[in-house]
């Protein structure tokens, strides 16, 4: 474990959040990696997270986004969620299962980093991704159907991180300077019960489903979906 020096930095760092563009969440991400020790396991989703964000900004498709407003500013309030829970748990206030079972295991010992990686990109699409399309939706004024230039750019980027995952997921099992190689297999295994289109889209069905919910029938489908992802989380963070 650490002393609690680097908790209370990660804290200064992710409590204001981060800037309006896709170049202050990269920035943030950069920073929360130069700080955290490699013995805890958020800094190994915030490496998959940060490796992916970069390359995806990298890799604008041919002919451009059809609505490259929408798309980077549901970027941006997505990161937004994850700094927003690494700071409720840092503050100690209440947060979302999907989010503990990354949390609690930070320290613990033979729990590989892609492991790490995978639980927080669980916790982070299952959870939070929904809500990130609900505000940005809410905040162009849109409600995007399946045939929408809005959904077309969100089929884009599955399949940009389907090619982009896999690869730094290799990277973090095995070409970090300093840390001993890992378990390359693991990362087959670990998309076998996770896969990251499925996860999107259940995503985006799940913010129609809640756009159409109120009171205790949104909280009860609220809480069921945030278990769920807790327990995949744990599933994942025990794989061997």
């Amino acid at each position: 474990m650490n002393d609690g020096s680097a908790d209370e930095q990660l804290l200064k760092l992710v409590s204001p959040g981060s800037g309006p563009a896709i170049s202050d969440v990269i920035n943030l991400m950069q920073a929360i990696d130069k700080l955290l020790p490699s013995n805890d396991g958020l800094k190994w989703f915030n490496l998959l997270y940060l490796k992916v964000t970069s390359a995806v900004e990298g890799q604008l498709p041919g002919g451009g986004w059809s609505d490259a407003p929408w798309l980077t500013r549901l970027d941006v309030i997505f990161a937004g969620l994850y700094f927003s829970a690494v700071a409720g748990f840092l503050s100690h206030k209440d947060i979302p299962a999907s989010w503990e079972a990354l949390f609690e295991a930070r320290y613990t010992p033979g729990i590989d980093r892609v492991q790490f990686a995978l639980a927080g990109m669980n916790a982070h699409i299952n959870r939070d991704l929904a809500f990130a399309l609900l505000q940005t939706d809410a905040e162009f004024k849109l409600q995007p159907d399946l045939n929408s230039p809005q959904h077309d750019d969100f089929e884009r980027v599955n399949g940009l991180l389907e090619s982009v995952i896999p690869v730094a997921l290799k990277f973090l099992a095995t070409g970090i300077l300093g840390e001993a190689a890992q378990d390359t297999g693991k990362i087959g295994r670990l998309l076998a019960i996770w896969n990251v289109r499925a996860a999107r889209d259940l995503a985006w069905d799940f913010s129609d489903h809640l756009r159409h919910l109120q009171g205790l029938s949104r909280d009860v489908a609220i809480t069921a979906q945030d278990k769920l992802t807790g327990v995949i989380g744990r599933t994942i963070l025990l794989s061997t």
